[in-house]
Order: C-alpha cells, then structure tokens, then sequence
C-alpha cells in the first residue's frame, strides 16, 4: 500500500468559514434577485380594495350565475374572437360589452381591440404574439345585469 501523498495545506477553521459564509451569499443573493423580480414585473391589483369588493361579491355571482351565460375566447388567423352563448347553446349578444387583453406577467401588451358584431360573435382584428393571452371581459345583459370573468387562450406560434 502507497501512503497519501500530502499536499502540505490543511483545512483551518477560516477556510469552512469562507465556504459557509460564500455558500450562504449565493443563496443571500439568489433570494433577493428572485424577490426583485417579482415585485419587479407585478402587473398589479384586480380590485383597489378587496375588502369592500368581497362585500358584494356573491349577490354579483348570483346574479350572474343566473343569466346562465358561457363565454369562450380564442385566437383566429389575425383577429380574436369573443364568444357569449345561454344555457341552451345559443348566442347571446349583451348590450354592453368591454374586453382587455393582455398578459398575466406584465401589463406592456395589455390593450382594448375594438370588437364588433357578426351576427353570432364578437371579433377583434389583433396579431397577437405568441403564448399565452388572458380576456378580461365586462359585459352587461338587456336587463343591465354584469358579466365579468376571465379568459385564457394560448398563441402558437
């Protein structure tokens, strides 16, 4: 058997010191550069106050459970297309409609394309990029009731 050749350096108290205190700045520093970011790319609050929105929040499900709506976005060749149908499948046109769109990560592609009519749907000419997109749509029926809710779709791309 041969012995371990020694390199002559020994390991001191200062060098696990060094390792520990270098180990634990990664992480220090991974920590803080994750949390900026966040904060960082936060696109904000849904409501100013959800306290008092939480106040009315289930006579307003109520009542939009009732007008027994389903809506349905997608993205279709240059143009987006909004669609309201009632329990029986048919569509329904609301008297008001607003719609954004924009992205769950940042508010820089967020925007309002002006939908219009076709007899059945709602479209919207919008080259979106690819991923994924989100409709946050405000629509009121003929008896002013609201509609509100949030809707997803994926761009290929």
């Amino acid at each position: 058997m041969t012995e371990a050749q020694d390199s002559g350096r020994k390991l001191t108290g200062w060098h696990v010191l060094a390792i520990f205190g270098g180990a634990f700045g990664v992480i220090i520093a991974v920590n803080i550069a994750l949390a900026y970011n966040a904060i960082a790319t936060f696109p904000g609050l849904e409501v100013p106050n959800s306290y008092v929105a939480s106040q009315t929040f289930d006579v307003r499900r109520a009542e939009q459970e009732a007008l027994r709506w389903t809506a349905h976005a997608e993205p279709r060749d240059g143009a987006v297309v909004l669609r309201f149908t009632d329990a029986g499948g048919q569509p329904v046109k609301p008297a008001e409609l607003t719609a954004k769109l924009g992205r769950s990560t940042h508010v820089k592609d967020d925007h309002e394309p002006e939908f219009f009519w076709d007899g059945r749907q709602f479209v919207a000419a919008d080259n979106l990029a690819p991923g994924h997109w989100n409709v946050w749509v405000k629509a009121r029926s003929q008896d002013g009731t609201l509609f509100e809710q949030r809707l997803e779709f994926y761009v290929r791309g």
